[in-house]
């Protein structure tokens, strides 16, 4: 249904892919009908030619269809063109893009050798913001913006000379003083960093531009996306979009982290090319990423979702659905974990937990308190004709298909919804494209002002932890973005994956949402060539150091290029700052400047504790 005042997309509740342009890459065309294409980035030394080719390779026998390179410098830029050679005297004709910050000359060398050229809007000309709240006056801002074309023109001949395709990407945290003076470091702010140079390309009619904007925030992530898309169809582009949750992390973390920012958009027809990054060899992140569009393939022709009353929420920013508190579901207060007791019953999951405790268990026929209270279910006809009962809680296990030919035989039922204070909802889907559904009757039940209070609720039925992840994680994770959800309980048939993971992984997508906070949460980057030590070494230890502290949110960054702007919303940082020296961070403060590696978390701890910050290990 197209809405006229977020008309982000053509229709919240049907699958489609959004129509873009297409962008010749090599021999890889992006954009239009082309499928979503899947992409990495390197890690290795770009001056290091074998170690460079062999890891690309690497990548493309994975299945990614382009690849990035860190071009940080003349030298790695002038090599890219012994890179290319050697991959095709290998026979691989994978379009490779450098990855240019800070420096317009690289990106004038590596456009003769490559594809694609990734810039910054943030620091391509601009330098990056050194938070100085500068204040611009109008014509101030209209000749750094004229400053700026004059300079980027050239750059855009060059590309058109060369058949190279650019990519325009802008990320939190690396936004100019001039940009931040007027935006501050805001999704209006990344939208205007990227809109500036769009229109620029537009008006010298370089049309061969691929778009990104990327937070290792998924709620920041997913609005600014939107907004952006947004901000080019009323400017009439329709440029492609690359998609990511920057600095997601690794393991299972930043597998839900990914899954949760991505698919939100990818499930909202938005994304034409996707990069998971992950803090591991790069080619690992293929696989997820393709099994991350394959779910939101499936998607398509799903049963049509019927909406002809909602009242959609602003897309752009966060505000969580209005809704009255039931014992501690609802309101104000955070959303609850209801752990699926599948076959067992309540006595046996008590001893296993583990650290993370439920609020509620579900056995199918009611929800149980941890004390052995006990909440029975009931059907909408039950609900309805049952009684009244004041003072008895009641949960209601629907859907949306069954709510509606119940609701068009009986219409009283939302009056009695709106009514009842003491009611909670235990919403499902079984419809191809779950999370529309459910989206569709929360903003039905919005339309009406009925502040009914809602357990999102998904059974599955699969073998491997990853593909549950990718599937709870887009069906769940774009309702709990947009706000909607005041718990959610996830079930799995069989006994592949146990109890303990299946409560986790509720607790990890509500944190990954930015709903629940029950761990300590790691920011960490995937590496690149920029990188001066072992990153993956440096990250367990940060892990193994610090992950008691459930309270806070530690980055770690190979880098100084987007490191601390892109852990922007960290309270700590680690920050590589050369070879095996770090830099440390309380929040965008830099503290100490040049850390040797080995002592760098001692000297974080320390920093930590005279914050006031530090708890000691249980």
């Amino acid at each position: 249904m197209k809405d006229r005042n977020f008309n982000y997309i053509q229709d919240l509740t049907k699958y489609e892919r959004q129509k873009t342009s297409v962008v010749q890459i090599g021999n890889v065309p992006l954009g239009g009908n082309h499928p979503i294409r899947i992409q990495s980035m390197t890690d290795t030394d770009t001056k290091d030619t074998e170690a460079t080719v062999e890891q690309i390779i690497r990548i493309v026998k994975a299945g990614a269809e382009y690849v990035r390179v860190a071009t940080q410098g003349t030298r790695e830029a002038e090599n890219l063109k012994k890179i290319k050679e050697e991959l095709l005297n290998r026979g691989y004709e994978v379009p490779l893009v450098a990855d240019v910050h800070f420096n317009p000359k690289v990106a004038d060398i590596a456009v003769k050798y490559v594809e694609k050229v990734r810039i910054n809007p943030g620091n391509f000309y601009d330098k990056r913001a050194q938070f100085n709240h500068l204040i611009y006056t109008d014509e101030e801002y209209k000749e750094e913006l004229e400053s700026i074309e004059e300079r980027f023109l050239p750059f855009l001949k060059r590309c058109k000379k060369y058949n190279t395709a650019l990519r325009i990407g802008a990320n939190q945290g690396s936004l100019s003083d001039r940009i931040m003076s007027r935006f501050g470091d805001t999704p209006a702010g990344m939208v205007e960093s990227v809109m500036e140079f769009l229109r620029i390309c537009k008006k010298a009619k370089f049309e061969d531009v691929v778009i990104s904007i990327k937070s290792s925030n998924t709620r920041m992530m997913v609005y600014t996306v939107r907004m952006m898309n947004y901000k080019m169809r009323l400017e009439e582009m329709s440029f492609p979009l690359h998609i990511g949750v920057t600095e997601a992390g690794e393991g299972e973390d930043g597998r839900i982290k990914s899954a949760v920012g991505s698919s939100a958009l990818l499930a909202d027809g938005l994304g034409d090319t996707i990069r998971v990054s992950l803090t591991e060899h790069p080619e690992n992140e293929v696989p997820f990423a393709q099994k991350l569009v394959n779910n939101i393939k499936s998607m398509e022709n799903h049963q049509k979702i019927d909406a002809p009353l909602f009242a959609q929420t602003n897309p752009f920013e966060y505000e969580r659905r209005s809704t009255r508190p039931v014992l501690n579901i609802g309101g104000k207060q955070l959303p609850v974990v209801t752990a699926h007791l599948g076959e067992m019953q309540l006595q046996e999951v008590l001893p296993i937990w583990g650290k993370l405790q439920p609020d509620y268990f579900y056995d199918g026929r009611k929800i149980l308190a941890e004390d052995g209270t006990a909440y029975p279910i009931q059907t909408l006809e039950e609900y309805l004709y049952g009684g009244t009962h004041y003072n008895q809680i009641k949960f209601i296990r629907l859907n949306k298909q069954e709510f509606d030919e119940f609701h068009d035989r009986n219409p009283e039922i939302i009056t009695k919804l709106k009514q009842t204070r003491k009611t909670v909802l235990i919403l499902e889907s079984f419809n191809e494209n779950a999370m529309a559904e459910m989206r569709a009757f929360c903003m039905f039940l919005d339309a009406h002002i009925c502040k009914v209070p809602i357990l999102l609720y998904r059974k599955y039925n699969e073998t491997r932890m990853e593909d549950l992840i990718i599937k709870a994680s887009t069906d769940l994770g774009a309702l709990l973005l947009d706000g909607y959800g005041d718990g959610i309980c996830i079930g799995n048939e069989g006994d592949s994956i146990t109890f303990s993971e299946l409560k986790d992984l509720s607790f990890n997508i509500l944190q990954a949402s930015r709903m629940r906070v029950s761990k300590t949460e790691f920011i960490s980057c995937p590496g690149c060539g920029r990188t001066l030590f072992d990153l993956h070494k440096a990250t367990a230890m940060v892990k193994e150091h610090f992950n008691h502290l459930d309270h806070l949110k530690i980055g770690v960054m190979g880098c100084v290029v987007n490191g601390p702007g892109e852990m922007g919303d960290a309270d700590y940082g680690f920050v590589g700052a050369g070879p095996n020296k770090v830099n440390l961070y309380k929040g965008q403060r830099l503290l100490k400047r040049h850390v040797p590696y080995d002592t760098a978390c001692e000297e974080l701890e320390l920093i930590i504790k005279d914050s006031g910050d530090w708890k000691d290990p249980v």
